[in-house]
């Protein structure tokens, strides 16, 4: 290149970016129903945004509990967990998950007789609320050029407000539901995505990989 030549490099800088992923919002999203769990958290960013630089992604979740009809969940977790350990990027952050037994009213109670039915309720307690303070304060540190968040969840609405126009960062969403959140898309971020079908079907892991110590880990059947 001459001296003083104007011409831009051929290749820019990519922005260093963190992606803060709301798993349980990503799972009853986009994947519960689909043959698609088996995901590759590093693959699928790096699909979504290919002009970013993933420094990190958060992962927030909670170890689920057995229910009657599924005594396997916490095993096929467990495995998925193992597989995203293997992912240098990755960070896991655990909430917690609730499983009581309580008394719900019927949609449509009879005339006579009970109004009333017991219930089994799970509920996942702390991962948005861990979420919100890890972007925040990795915001606040300028840990990274760019926060991705992947939820659709309402409850980060003041969060990603925050960073995205008090510290003037920039803030992305990635959408695993059907329709964006409109108390989300008030908050005008930098920029949103859909999370579609054909992404998380090329950001799958190999049926069969090894973690650090050469143990196996394989895919869940029916995943």
């Amino acid at each position: 290149m001459d001296e003083g030549s104007t011409a831009r490099p051929k290749y820019a800088r990519r922005v260093i970016t963190n992606v803060y992923v709301d798993g349980f919002n990503l799972y009853y999203g986009c994947l519960k129903g689909q043959p698609h769990k088996w995901l590759d958290l590093e693959a699928m960013c790096a699909r979504l945004l290919p002009k970013n630089e993933i420094k990190r992604i958060r992962y927030f979740t909670a170890r689920v509990k057995e229910k009657p009809g599924d005594l396997q969940g916490p095993v096929r977790q467990q495995a998925y967990l193992r597989a995203l350990y293997t992912l240098p990027k990755v960070q896991v952050h655990f909430g917690n998950f609730m499983v009581t037994e309580t008394r719900m009213p019927l949609a449509q109670p009879p005339a006579t007789g009970a109004q009333t039915v017991k219930v089994i309720k799970t509920e996942e307690k702390g991962s948005d609320v861990n979420l919100a303070t890890y972007l925040l304060v990795d915001a606040f540190r300028d840990d990274a050029q760019a926060f991705v968040v992947v939820s659709n969840d309402s409850d980060l609405t003041e969060p990603i407000r925050i960073v995205r126009h008090e510290l003037g960062k920039v803030v992305g969403l990635l959408n695993p539901q059907p329709q964006p959140s409109q108390m989300l898309m008030r908050c005008k971020p930098s920029f949103a995505k859909q999370i579609r079908a054909g992404v998380l079907r090329t950001s799958q892991f190999p049926p069969t990989l090894t973690d650090a110590v050469g143990a196996t880990i394989t895919k869940p059947a029916g995943w």
